[in-house]
């Protein structure tokens, strides 16, 4: 061993001695010795050996319709003599989950991981095949749950999420790449991450921990090997990971699974306003002496904030304590706590600033059978955005059911799907679709929007 290696090591002990080559033992024992002079060699090994028999490779299988107009049309099918079933394509994807209650084997995951399979495969660490049965999913915080039928399984306590500090010692589990299970380490790099992109409510835990493809739906967990967070997503001007990962809380993972498992869906509150950003014009007209803060705008009827007496131009400073800088901050926060809860408003009006409480409650929303529309259309349920998605700029109409075995369920259209037109023409709500697809044209084109895209959705 170097002089200068042997200084240093006797200077930091046992881990910069591991470091400097202390396998110098006879090839047939290579392996490093549990400890060295009376100290133990530090190791996450005995922590791993608890937490990776909870933590699971997820495979799935989505048939996708192929759409084409000209193969999709009956006539140009007779012609040529093709069999009258729509074309589909097999879509796999791999994944990673969590078993955090082993009695009943539920398995927490990504909602991009599982969200629209048709068919859901859980490989245990010990090799054990299970077919999922998916509980429910929710697109907006990208969290879903999974159950298995399965005995014998381990699941991982679940820390609260709200104690971690940047600069704590992390660890992901995952299966990155197929490759198998794989076990990488950081710490904490940020906490509170939102305004990402993809999910629509976002809370993140920031970590250099290496986190790529196949790692999403997996296990971040703390020194204890208890679960603080589900990977989720990464931050990257590559493809591969570059140090900078993302994890959702394991306190909001568990209150999306808590109403996933108790309803299906997750149902949120709502404050029921339009907000904007104050910009510095703004704030002049309104005559602040600061932009910090979202003017409202507008006051549904009936909403919790009419009951709680907001009204347009006042301006949302803080909620809970916590300052307000911009509107998607608020519809953010808003969107994270669950329904039924009570939020504290600073707000500011007249030149002076009073606090206001409002109950989160749900927001109505317009719904309509598309029997009424087109009798293509039977069995689909339409509803308006939430007020929410509208303060964003978002159009369209969402698809709330689709009866299985009917016209539109046979030609794609699923539960979560987004119609933003119909034909070559933009839709802003139901009004529009129902006045644009009522002319029952004899090809209804529906533009629909889901995780891979825009794309046509055709019933003849």
């Amino acid at each position: 061993m170097p002089a200068r290696c042997s200084r240093l090591a006797r200077r930091l002990g046992a881990l910069l001695l591991a470091a400097c080559g202390l396998a110098l033992a006879p090839a047939g024992r290579a392996a490093l010795p549990a400890a060295v002079a009376g100290q133990p060699l530090p190791s996450l090994a005995p922590m791993l050996e608890k937490v990776t028999p909870a933590v699971v490779n997820i495979s799935t299988k989505t048939r996708v319709r192929v759409n084409d107009p000209y193969f999709d049309d009956p006539i140009f099918r007779q012609f040529f003599g093709l069999p009258a079933v729509p074309r589909e394509r097999v879509e796999q994807s791999l994944g990673s989950g969590v078993i955090v209650d082993a009695a009943k084997g539920y398995v927490l995951t990504n909602n991009h991981v599982v969200g629209g399979a048709d068919d859901i495969t859980v490989t245990l660490q010990d090799g054990r095949n299970f077919k999922g049965r998916l509980i429910g999913t929710d697109p907006d915080t990208d969290v879903a749950v999974v159950q298995i039928p399965a005995q014998n399984l381990k699941a991982l306590p679940v820390a609260d999420s709200s104690a971690l500090r940047v600069g704590d010692f992390v660890v992901a589990v995952g299966d990155p790449f197929g490759l198998g299970q794989t076990v990488t380490s950081g710490i904490v790099s940020a906490l509170g991450r939102s305004g990402l992109g993809g999910t629509g409510y976002q809370n993140f835990i920031q970590t250099d921990a290496s986190i790529n493809p196949g790692n999403s739906g997996g296990a971040l967990v703390n020194l204890r090997g208890e679960l603080v967070g589900i990977n989720t997503m990464i931050f990257t001007p590559s493809g591969g990971n570059v140090g900078i990962g993302f994890a959702i809380p394991s306190n909001l993972a568990s209150e999306v699974m808590g109403q996933l498992v108790a309803h299906g869906k997750v149902e949120r509150g709502s404050l029921g306003v339009q907000a904007q950003d104050i910009t510095p014009r703004i704030a002049k007209v309104l005559g602040l002496d600061s932009a910090s803060g979202v003017v409202v705008t507008q006051v549904a009827p009936g909403s919790a904030a009419d009951r709680a007496g907001l009204q347009p131009g006042d301006v949302l400073s803080a909620l809970n304590g916590k300052p307000l800088r911009s509107a998607a901050e608020l519809r953010n926060q808003e969107g994270l706590l669950p329904l039924g809860s009570t939020v504290k408003l600073s707000v500011l009006r007249d030149g002076g600033t009073r606090e206001v409480s409002a109950t989160l409650t749900p927001e109505p929303l317009a719904t309509l059978d598309g029997a009424r529309i087109d009798p293509r259309l039977a069995g689909v349920r339409f509803s308006e955005l939430p007020l929410s998605l509208r303060n964003q700029g978002a159009a369209g109409v969402a698809v709330q059911s689709v009866r299985a075995g009917s016209r539109a369920a046979q030609a794609g259209l699923q539960p979560g799907d987004l119609v933003i037109g119909v034909g070559n023409r933009r839709i802003a709500g139901l009004r529009d679709l129902q006045r644009l697809a009522g002319v029952q044209p004899r090809q209804l084109a529906l533009v629909v929007a889901d995780d891979d895209g825009a794309h046509y959705v055709l019933l003849n």
